[in-house]
């Protein structure tokens, strides 16, 4: 069955803590929801403020391929007259082919909230949409409070469906604004608003009760055919029904049609960069596009996922666009490693004892803090240099690292310095930087490029430190956690030291030797140098 698929990530999203868009972003995530298959695209209120009222004022050139996109907001003020009402004006003037309007269904809200009567209330809803519909738009009507008010006067509630279906309403859309309604329930009366009324049902859900998802899915089961939600989850108080795991259970595991199985290898992907416009992480343990949800971590699991992968996995990870990872830590077992170094296409020229020597080192190492999961760029170091224990690619002779005030003012100038000796010769470099960190990492790189040119392409991503248990305060042991990208592909290496300046030392010195390792199996004459140096370092 057909479901149509409404986005209000723009809208409804945006009402989330620490989400916010600006017009450009608002612009590019629409073009992302429309590339998805997304059936609408609620873009925001432009009745509420400047910023929606100019997206959908730069929206009216966006060239969408599929998706309606649709402007938000409330049925007239009780005392304007529909065509003298400036919200319902600057709706009409956003000029897309859908509007959603909310109404109150819940007879508590209609008299606290808004302080008319029940029969004015019906009044607002019917003037609006009617008067929306005569202007050529389709109309989604939302029912603000459905479940709540049913609950309370569900006669009420079922009168203001009829004011908005006898309107002209395309959709009716049942709200479970609060998030209190639990899946039960929740079937039971959408079901009984499917017995009530022909055409589409919607149904938009908060997830107050951690069941927004599953909320969706149940009214899908009980005849809606119309979904509202946000990607990743985003919205106000504890968020929207999450789109992701929306599409996802509908198209893999009830077989409706959403977006179409094509279209959702790039779930993972529309997540990832909705995450970025909103500057926030995408959560690692979020169910089909998280970093975790596809990744194993303890060798039975492991063991199991390399002989069938459906062992472990509910669906193929490559469905929603995202892929299978292997963790390492001092859970790993055998198979974590051998998994790892058929990845690293090392399974064949290291022996099962160094496999296993690995593997002990691994534990070691995390008992002392290391971090694997995040850091699998330090465990291909471990690996390459148990598979090439003859390149030595450079030692480090000495570094050191100062800050200090300048002028008397608030501006800190840091001069690090570097020696490292390369075969038989001794490179220096000293700089300034940005913090002692992109001081060594300047230095660092300056000497390494006097014999290894193509260091210089190799770029520091993100920094982060987090303080370990121990003494506390600050004489705590640190990790420090560096990614880098040299454009081609992304790594992590950390360190970890009771300084937080030779941690990350640690970890600067990991992730250069080892692009220097993948340069030297790839580049022969450079090969050939580290051979001819090998007995000096």
């Amino acid at each position: 069955m057909k479901i149509f698929t409404f986005d209000t990530t723009l809208r409804d999203g945006t009402q989330g803590e620490s989400v916010s868009f600006s017009v450009e972003d608002k612009l590019l995530i629409a073009e992302k929801l429309d590339d998805l298959g997304i059936d609408y695209i609620e873009g925001g209120w432009p009745g509420s403020n400047p910023r929606d009222r100019e997206f959908f004022e730069r929206a009216k050139h966006l060239k969408l391929k599929h998706a309606r996109l649709t402007a938000f907001g409330a049925t007239r003020f009780a005392k304007n007259p529909v065509d003298k009402d400036q919200n319902v004006a600057e709706l009409l003037n956003a000029q897309t082919p859908v509007v959603s309007i909310f109404g109150k269904t819940w007879d508590f809200h209609v008299r606290r909230a808004l302080g008319i009567t029940e029969e004015e209330n019906l009044q607002l809803i019917s003037d609006t949409i009617a008067y929306l519909k005569e202007h050529g738009r389709e109309v989604v009507y939302d029912a603000e409070h459905f479940f709540d008010g049913y609950k309370a006067n569900a006669t009420y509630a079922l009168k203001t469906l009829e004011a908005a279906k006898n309107a002209g309403a395309s959709v009716l859309c049942l709200c479970d604004t609060n998030g209190g309604t639990l899946p039960m329930q929740l079937a039971e009366l959408v079901a009984q608003v499917r017995s009530r009324f022909d055409g589409v049902i919607g149904i938009h859900c908060h997830n107050d009760s951690e069941v927004a998802v599953a909320n969706t899915l149940v009214a899908v089961e009980a005849g809606a055919t119309h979904v509202q939600g946000c990607i990743n989850g985003y919205g106000e108080r504890c968020g929207n029904a999450n789109l992701c795991s929306v599409l996802a259970n509908l198209e893999l595991k009830l077989g409706h049609t959403t977006v179409g199985n094509e279209n959702l290898k790039r779930l993972t992907d529309v997540a990832k960069f909705i995450a970025e416009m909103a500057n926030l992480p995408l959560r690692r343990d979020q169910a089909f596009v998280g970093a975790s949800a596809f990744a194993h971590k303890g060798g039975i699991h492991v063991s199991a996922v390399m002989k069938d992968a459906s062992t472990y996995e509910h669906v193929q990870p490559e469905m929603v666009g995202n892929r299978q990872r292997v963790l390492l830590s001092d859970l790993s077992g055998r198979s974590n490693i051998a998994y790892k170094l058929k990845q690293l296409g090392f399974n064949d020229s290291l022996a099962e004892t160094a496999g296993r020597e690995i593997l002990q080192r691994i534990k070691q190492m995390e008992h002392q803090g290391y971090d694997f999961e995040a850091s699998e760029g330090t465990f291909e170091l471990l690996v390459r240099e148990a598979a090439h224990p003859e390149f030595h690619p450079f030692e480090v002779v000495d570094y050191e690292a100062t800050t200090k005030l300048h002028g008397g003012g608030d501006e800190t100038v840091t001069t690090a310095s570097v020696t490292l000796r390369i075969g038989d010769s001794v490179h220096s470099s000293t700089a300034t930087g940005h913090g002692p960190v992109h001081a060594l990492d300047v230095c660092l790189r300056q000497c390494l490029a006097a014999i290894y040119p193509a260091i210089m392409n190799v770029h520091l991503t993100d920094y982060k430190v987090r303080v370990l248990g121990g003494k506390g305060g600050t004489e705590s042991k640190v990790r420090v956690l560096v990614e880098w990208t040299d454009h081609q592909r992304n790594w992590a290496t950390v360190g970890i030291s009771d300084n937080v300046i030779d941690a990350s030392w640690r970890a600067l010195v990991d992730a250069l030797r080892l692009e220097l390792m993948r340069l030297l199996e790839t580049d022969k004459p450079a090969r050939a140098s580290v051979h001819d140096y090998s007995w000096a370092v």
